[in-house]
């Protein structure tokens, strides 16, 4: 009998989880487990406050109309949109800076111009 696509996601997910907490309690951290797919680490920010990494396990199915999940592309696609913001961020600070050059060389006419009244 086969088995269904649930209960293989299931394992394999039950499997790295097992594999994460491992690793982690390891090297000395505490590991507390919140769901059956998640994992609470407690840490410390750079200001020494207290905060929780939290980890999620899934294995996703894909999309409703069948199509399967497929991580390559969503890696491909996210290094694409940082790409594109960080194209958009240097070009506004182009602009910007470009405005405030504008702006300092038009206040300095116009003391120059006060300053021969």
């Amino acid at each position: 009998m086969a088995t269904s696509n649930k209960i293989l996601d299931e394992a394999i997910r039950k499997a790295f989880m097992e594999k994460v907490i491992a690793f982690f309690k390891e090297a000395g951290e505490d590991v507390y487990i919140t769901k059956s797919n998640e994992i609470a680490i407690p840490t410390l920010d750079a200001e020494r406050n207290e905060k929780y990494l939290v980890l999620t396990f899934k294995v996703p199915t894909g999309s409703r109309d069948g199509e399967e999940y497929d991580g390559e592309a969503e890696a491909r696609d996210y290094e694409r949109k940082l790409a594109e913001k960080e194209a958009e961020a240097k070009a506004k600070a182009e602009a910007k800076a470009k405005k405030i050059a504008k702006d300092k060389a038009a206040r300095e006419a116009k003391a120059k111009a006060k300053a021969w009244e």
